[in-house]
């Protein structure tokens, strides 16, 4: 990683981590299905965190967790990336689809304030 160059877009963020990967001779490894797969991994470190936690205490962390929360956090977004860059999904697309999806699906004023799935929801 070139330290003059700060990480401040998910591109930067993709073009150092490929560089980290190439220098390594990792991408032999980096398939979708094997970084889906850490991605789960990843995520359920994160999970492990917040197990016996009460919801409403589950942002009072203690400096130690929350260090570690923060670096699970960076390692599901590495693989997150990591995933979208080897199958070419453009992320910032890919989010805008989704967010218009969800609008239709869970339309303000009808949702405000509930947590059903929208298949519980009457037209």
């Amino acid at each position: 990683m070139n330290p003059n160059k700060p990480i401040n877009s998910l591109e930067t963020l993709r073009d150092c981590l490929r560089e980290f990967a190439r220098e390594r001779d990792w991408d032999q490894y980096h398939t979708p299905k094997n970084l889906s797969m850490a991605l789960i991994a990843e995520a359920a470190e994160l999970i492990e965190h917040f197990q016996w936690v009460e919801g409403n205490q589950s942002h009072l962390l203690a400096d130690k967790t929350r260090q570690a929360v923060e670096e699970e956090l960076a390692d599901i977004l590495i693989y997150l990336v990591r995933i979208s860059d080897k199958l070419e999904i453009n992320l910032y697309d890919a989010v805008e689809r989704k967010i218009a999806i969800n609008e239709r699906k869970y339309p303000a004023e009808k949702v405000r304030g509930s947590a059903k799935k929208y298949t519980e929801y009457e037209d």
